[in-house]
């Protein structure tokens, strides 16, 4: 077995001297063999179906009367952890209700050649000690545990080596922050914008989530202006650095340093792990967990104890507060008709504009900021590309193959986030030297592609995928097997000026009547510890009483 694996591995560097000698025009392959390309759900037709009722004012008529006590309409992160924290406080008569065929939103998985693969969220960072919430869910499923010394991650399910690669000038490096060497003014400006986050940290103060923090006239200020803007105005012109931050704002937020406010983009740094320049001591990957499937092991996890409470495939229509209860009507996916449910109350865990189409709200208030609240808020389209490969990449020089793969792009020049590698996690010690591999490759599109996105065929945006890949692997092309590809019209809320400080957020996370509001979007952007934090505490301020 070990003389096998020697030779494979000589004819990998083989192939990657050849590379590194070749012209990228020499190595692209010709001709292209055939693949299969194929969508994969969301069901946009069940979400378009409201669209169109709610134009047209034409609703069926029930042809079931169900109750529960209190009913969470959405089974994303917010919705199942609203729904746990309900069983946790008591309340054995809470439902929860799904468009989807499968909860999860967009942290749901996949599976190609029986390797597991993500359809949308793919890491959680190890949480600091702000997400209080979702630290104490990590301690019961067993992903962190204290002592005396501190809080420990569970080193099994953290991400493996190398975590991380950045394809620049023709060979990978480690680590996604392009390299400074021989380039005294781009280290200058790192280690600038280092003390500035610092800086703003001690000033200010950043925590995630980030109603855990303070909201000052400092963080208006930076959220009334565009990062890009902001970093101009500090001096900060590297094209390295604005490379960078505008790939983590894309990555996290959907949308990039032109787009996103300043405090986005600063809290993307002070919030978590600050921003560290290469060669500090500090300078070490931000601890994430990860897994084959991304996120969708963590819901796993979450729906697990709640299954006899999940009712998928339940399209809501309408919710209609009264003094006394509230009337939801839903449409049945598998049996083609309308059911009418009656609970004391709802938390709604569904995206704003989705929840504005919805709710008949009884308090005049409420319904006024959640029109001014859906009205701000901005989405980011993203497509999700499985590829299932017949045999390992040809090879750049560079570091060896990480989890996450990125190509640097100059600021505002491309969509795509680069590619995790599904097997990077596995355990087997000759994973990914051979065989069949299944990487995911990651596009966040600006908001004018949306329809574009969910218009093309599989077969086009397979194309587009390749494309992009084809500087980082030359054979890409020929490798693949099959593409299953996931679109998301309204994949991330943006956090774009004006949006994490509107009033209308605040007021609909603090609402205490028959209807509350649990999703990610009330704090302006998408990521699990917002959205579980918000799901979690849906709940108080009177919830529970009839």
């Amino acid at each position: 077995m070990l003389i096998q694996r020697d030779s494979f591995l000589e004819r990998r560097r083989r192939l990657l001297l050849a590379a590194a000698a070749v012209p990228l025009a020499g190595c692209l392959p010709e001709p292209r063999p055939p693949h299969a390309s194929r969508w994969l759900g969301a069901a946009a037709d069940r979400g378009h179906r409201l669209r169109e009722l709610t134009k047209s004012g034409s609703l069926p008529l029930p042809a079931v009367q169900r109750r529960a006590g209190v009913l969470v309409l959405g089974g994303g992160v917010a919705g199942l952890a609203a729904l746990r924290a309900l069983v946790r406080a008591g309340v054995d008569d809470a439902q929860l209700l799904e468009l989807e065929d499968s909860v999860g939103g967009n942290s749901r998985g996949h599976q190609m050649l029986g390797v597991p693969c993500p359809l949308g969220a793919h890491y959680l960072p190890v949480p600091g000690p702000a997400a209080r919430e979702v630290g104490e869910w990590l301690h019961e499923i067993g992903l962190l545990r204290s002592d005396a010394s501190g809080v420990h991650a569970n080193e099994l399910h953290l991400c493996h080596s190398p975590q991380e690669r950045l394809f620049m000038a023709g060979a990978w490096q480690d680590g996604l922050l392009p390299s400074a060497d021989g380039r005294p003014t781009t280290l200058a400006q790192y280690r600038a914008f280092g003390a500035k986050v610092a800086a703003l940290q001690a000033e200010l103060g950043f925590a995630m989530p980030s109603h855990h923090a303070r909201w000052t006239p400092g963080h208006a200020k930076l959220d009334a202006q565009t990062f890009a803007i902001w970093l101009a105005r500090e001096g900060f012109s590297d094209e390295r650095l604005l490379a960078y931050l505008d790939y983590a704002c894309r990555d996290d937020y959907g949308a990039g340093i032109a787009t996103v406010s300043a405090w986005a983009g600063i809290h993307y740094f002070a919030s978590r792990h600050g921003f560290h320049v290469p060669g500090d001591d500090s300078a070490e990957p931000e601890a994430v967990f990860t897994w084959p499937e991304g996120n969708a092991f963590l819901i796993r996890t979450l729906a697990a104890p709640l299954q006899s409470r999940l009712h998928a495939g339940h399209s809501v229509l309408r919710v209609t507060e009264s003094r006394h209860d509230v009337q939801v009507l839903v449409w049945n996916e598998a049996r083609a008709q309308a059911e009418a449910w009656t609970a004391r109350a709802v938390v709604l865990a569904t995206p704003l504009f989705i929840s504005q189409r919805l709710l008949q709200a009884h308090d005049a208030t409420l319904a006024g900021a959640l029109q001014q609240a859906a009205a701000a808020t901005r989405y980011a389209p993203w497509l999700v590309a499985n590829l299932q490969l017949a045999g390992p990449l040809l090879e750049r020089v560079g570091v060896p193959p990480a989890w996450d793969n990125v190509r640097f792009v100059p600021a505002g020049s491309s969509t795509s986030l680069g590619y995790v590698n599904a097997r990077h996690q596995s355990t087997r010690p000759d994973a990914g030297l051979a065989g069949p591999q299944v990487i995911t490759a990651y596009h966040a599109l600006p908001e004018r592609e949306r329809q574009r996105l969910l218009s093309g065929s599989a077969e086009a945006w397979t194309r587009e995928v390749l494309a992009d890949l084809a500087p980082l692997h030359p054979d890409i092309a020929q490798q693949l097997q099959q593409a299953h590809l996931m679109r998301w019209g309204h994949a991330m809320s943006i956090p774009a000026p004006g949006v994490r400080g509107q009033p209308a957020r605040a007021a609909l996370r603090m609402a205490s009547g028959r209807v509350r509001f649990a999703h990610a979007d009330l704090a302006g952007y998408s990521v699990f510890e917002e959205a579980f934090t918000l799901g979690t505490q849906a709940i108080n301020h009177g919830i529970l009483r009839d």
